[in-house]
């Protein structure tokens, strides 16, 4: 039992480090201000209704484009936090309560306990299916 939460344990603190220090980029595409496609690690395609630049010779208006654009970009760590004694008193509750989770959920019954085998069936009084029967003539 205690190789399994050794095992799980690293296996998590992988799973923080790489989350933590792990960057990326998240594309969005508007259409008005409707949020029409959103896309992770690559540039969002658009909905098609782009317009083409205008040339503007010998015009001084142009239509401004409905579609817009955004990214919002996450960093990541660049330097991990290794000491533990920083640890806020949250962080600690945390910590605890997601071995204690991780802990209890590889652990199963010891055999399969079922609460209806010590009841007895309850007294038959009367027939009910014959007391709900119709016939037909």
């Amino acid at each position: 039992m205690k190789q399994v939460f050794h095992k799980i344990m690293s296996l998590a603190m992988a799973f923080v480090v790489l989350f933590s220090t792990m960057s990326f980029t998240i594309d969005m595409h508007y259409c008005g201000d409707t949020l029409v496609e959103t896309a992770i690690f690559h540039k969002a395609i658009g909905c098609g209704m782009e317009m083409e630049l205008p040339s503007t010779e010998g015009c001084s208006i142009t239509k401004k484009n409905c579609c817009d654009d955004k990214q919002l970009a996450i960093e990541g760590q660049d330097e991990l936090q290794l000491q533990v004694d920083k640890i806020t008193f949250e962080q600690q509750v945390f910590i605890a309560s997601f071995v204690h989770t991780y802990i209890n959920l590889f652990e199963g019954l010891d055999n399969n306990v079922s609460s209806y085998e010590e009841y007895k069936p309850p007294l038959v009084v009367r027939q009910i299916f014959k007391i709900d029967e119709t016939y037909l003539i």
